[in-house]
């Protein structure tokens, strides 16, 4: 009992040290989402062959906002594939905003979000070049939405802020107590060899823990990496097919079927082959 309350202590009080910086962020995201939702909407209507340089560099915004707006565009025949592909990749919903909660971690921001963009950018290339005659549809242009639906314009931006906060802070609690319980049980090193640790293989893992339709994968599986778990290579793998409620909301706006197992198939593909690529790189510079 003793080892259980310590691990609740010391649980709550990691989380409760993100709070404002969760909800400052959030305030941030929510604002701009508020604000600027329709120029968004305009610019991905118009962006043309730079599709996916501006899917990679919106997808990097954190919150699965982005991946739901591009969603729905391309469900209405307004983007291409790549610039799909190229936001879902760049998508890493909480992930980023969790290690700006951790200020020691703050330094592999920037590496985490690179790595993502220039995935989602030559992947968003390759699929238009290469695979767009074999899975893209002909589609009615129109039926845009720039939300995920969590709140409405007459919330403004304080209380959905804090739903997200509270919804985040919760995930964090349940999640980070159950890694703090794992690691004192079975120690860090069998934890990880569990996960397939040290091995190419593992991004595989990363990557089906990513498809779960929620903030909640993006939260485990940078939880996981920042308790040295998993690897930067199967975190990005992971987060590579983290597209929030974005793929969801393609099935809903998308009547394809077909269309859209080939695209959850083309992300998996990317994902993994990232980050068995970075994890062999870590691998051999490791040795």
């Amino acid at each position: 009992m003793e080892l259980l309350s310590d691990i609740i202590l010391d649980t709550v009080l990691d989380c409760l040290k993100m709070l404002p910086f969760l909800f400052a962020a959030f305030l941030l995201i929510e604002a701009l989402e508020h604000y600027s939702g329709n120029l968004a909407g305009r610019v991905f209507q118009k962006i043309g062959k730079a599709g996916p340089v501006v899917g990679a560099l919106a997808g990097c915004v954190p919150q699965c906002g982005f991946s739901v707006m591009a969603a729905n565009l391309y469900g209405g025949g307004v983007i291409s594939l790549g610039t799909l592909m190229a936001v879902f990749l760049a998508t890493s919903d909480e992930a980023v905003l969790i290690i700006l909660s951790n200020p020691d971690r703050l330094g592999e921001v920037g590496a985490l979000v690179a790595a993502k963009a220039a995935i989602a950018c030559t992947a968003g290339f390759f699929a238009d070049l290469f695979m767009r005659e074999k899975i893209e549809t002909a589609k009615v242009c129109g039926g845009m939405c720039g939300r995920c639906g969590c709140h409405g314009e007459e919330a403004g931006i304080i209380l959905p802020a804090w739903r997200h906060t509270g919804r985040i802070f919760l995930y964090l609690l349940v999640f980070t107590g159950g890694l703090n319980l794992c690691i004192e049980v079975l120690g860090m090193e069998r934890l990880s060899a569990i996960l397939l640790g040290d091995t190419v293989f593992q991004p595989l893992i990363a990557a089906v823990i990513g498809f779960v339709p929620n903030c909640a994968a993006s939260v485990i599986l940078i939880q996981l990496y920042l308790n040295g778990a998993i690897s930067f290579a199967s975190v990005i793998a992971g987060l590579c097919t983290g597209t929030g409620v974005g793929m969801v909301v393609l099935c809903k706006v998308n009547s394809h079927k077909k269309e859209n197992a080939k695209i959850a198939g083309l992300l998996f593909i990317f994902a993994v082959t990232a980050g068995i690529v970075l994890e062999s790189m870590e691998i051999f510079i490791g040795n």
